[in-house]
């Protein structure tokens, strides 16, 4: 494994799905589905210590990686910028060197910098890996995957024949970025894209895509409904009106997923703003596949660490 996910982005390192080949992204969603079946050897990384590297507040990201690299036998090491040195001044490259001064080969990193974890990689020893948990707008290359993974297993290995509806802020959304080149990669049928004309981004980021502000338009047949946060923050710079207003045109109902395909699954990569982007009705009924995301992400992030860090 560790050959095919070097092509992900360089040598050594998973930054973005963004040139990630076909046969790669196969590859691992083929591993990661024999972990979450429970196959794999608890010491394939005995002795190898990870650090999670974490500049920005996460819970499921730095849960998961943690067990993940926990299952695989690695030495974890958790880093709290909060309580760390860089409170005191310190870079984040010199926090990274000194914790490579320990012996840690694994940095699974989360910045909220577009590029920042990219940088930080640029100046790692020969030797030591870094895993990108989100940074910034740009990517979170393990979400998209365990997104993947979790449509695979709903609806088969063959994305060609699918329709995909991904609703919401798209526009800050690094989740979004990695579920889009995923799904391009992988051969989707029809990626339908939909939110306010504020939260669309106006770069590449929508090539290939079927954009609308028609929520129900977009629902109409799709096999897959992806949810996004809406980062409430947009609220106060203007780019949407109220809440309220966005629930009524953005936000996913039962009565409205009924326009999707009866057997459609609805995702949402967390945290949820219930009663905001998505009724508790539909983030709790038999569609949703959220939780079996949380699951999925742990198989994933185990994949990723043993193509990296095994051998």
């Amino acid at each position: 494994m560790n050959a095919p996910v070097s092509t992900v982005a360089c040598s050594r390192h998973l930054l973005s799905l963004a040139d990630a080949s076909r046969e790669t992204l196969e590859a691992l969603l083929i591993r990661a589905q024999a972990f979450a079946e429970g196959h794999y050897d608890r010491r394939a990384l005995d002795g190898i210590a990870v650090c999670t590297l974490f500049f920005e507040p996460s819970t499921r990201t730095r849960l998961s990686f943690q067990l993940a690299a926990q299952q695989l036998g690695a030495h974890v090491l958790n880093f709290d910028a909060s309580t760390s040195s860089t409170s005191k001044g310190e870079t984040a490259l010199d926090t990274l060197k000194n914790i490579e001064a320990m012996g840690v080969r694994g940095f699974i990193v989360r910045h909220r910098e577009d590029g920042a974890v990219a940088a930080l990689a640029g100046q790692a020893r020969e030797g030591t890996c870094l895993i990108n948990a989100g940074d910034g707008r740009s990517a979170h290359p393990t979400q998209g995957l365990l997104d993947m993974l979790s449509l695979r297993q709903a609806k088969g290995r063959d994305f060609s024949g699918l329709r995909v509806a991904m609703i919401g802020d798209v526009k800050h959304s690094r989740v979004a970025r990695s579920d889009l080149q995923a799904l391009r990669t992988l051969g989707t049928g029809e990626i339908r894209v939909c939110g306010p004309a504020s939260l669309l981004p106006d770069d590449g980021t929508l090539d290939g895509c079927t954009v609308t502000q028609d929520f129900d338009a977009a629902l109409d047949g799709v096999d897959a409904v992806m949810m996004l946060r809406l980062q409430r923050e947009r609220m106060e710079e203007g780019l949407v009106s109220s809440l309220q207003d966005y629930h009524r045109d953005y936000g996913l109902s039962a009565a409205r997923l009924k326009r999707a395909a009866a057997d459609a699954v609805v995702m949402h990569p967390g945290p949820m703003n219930r009663g905001v982007e998505i009724t508790d009705e539909v983030a709790d009924g038999p569609q949703s596949l959220i939780l079996t995301q949380v699951a999925n992400g742990v198989a994933v992030r185990m994949a990723v660490l043993e193509a990296l860090l095994k051998g």
